[in-house]
């Protein structure tokens, strides 16, 4: 399974591909940051975004994409950038038929360091050990992006037998009102 992880924000969008299944050594395939500049006028900076992902769809070809979910901050101003970030991700990957999952920032803490609490510096470490890289990759923005890749190749294949699991329950709930 090939990753995007997507760590959304307007200013700095992490980015980094894993590939791998769960209970395997994982590979980095390509990690980094897409930035626009902050003066810039919103619009450009959503296009620039838009070309620095569609590069990293085209060069690194994922199966899916791993975009870390939006929640409330204090900050509102950085809540609607992110959010905004986050819809450009969604965008590209739907545009060529890419599934995207959402993750929580707890949840992807708690998949690479056992504690959804974990700092960034946490985070870092074990996305570094995982990947068997030599040093963390900077900005944390990076590390996150690849915290995210993992997270979903980890947490896909539980996620998709409580999906099926769901529509047949539903499928035999309807068809015993229908019969």
């Amino acid at each position: 399974m090939r990753v995007l992880g997507v760590d959304p924000g307007l200013t700095r969008c992490g980015v980094g591909v894993v590939e791998g299944v769960a209970g395997r050594p994982l590979t980095m395939l390509g990690v980094g940051v897409v930035r626009t500049p902050a003066d810039a006028d919103l619009g450009h900076r959503l296009v620039a975004l838009e070309r620095g992902l569609e590069q990293w769809l085209d060069e690194h070809r994922p199966e899916y994409v791993a975009v870390e979910r939006v929640f409330s901050q204090h900050n509102v101003r950085t809540v609607m950038g992110t959010a905004q970030a986050s819809a450009v991700a969604l965008l590209c990957a739907s545009r060529r038929g890419i599934p995207v999952a959402l993750h929580t920032p707890s949840e992807v803490k708690a998949a690479v360091t056992g504690s959804g609490r974990a700092d960034k510096a946490q985070v870092g470490a074990m996305v570094t050990r995982l990947l068997r890289l030599a040093a963390p990759p900077k900005p944390a923005d990076a590390a996150d992006a690849l915290a995210l890749a993992i997270c979903h190749i980890w947490r896909a294949p539980a996620q998709n037998r409580l999906q099926q699991a769901v529509a047949l329950h539903t499928a035999h709930a309807t068809k015993g009102r229908t019969a």
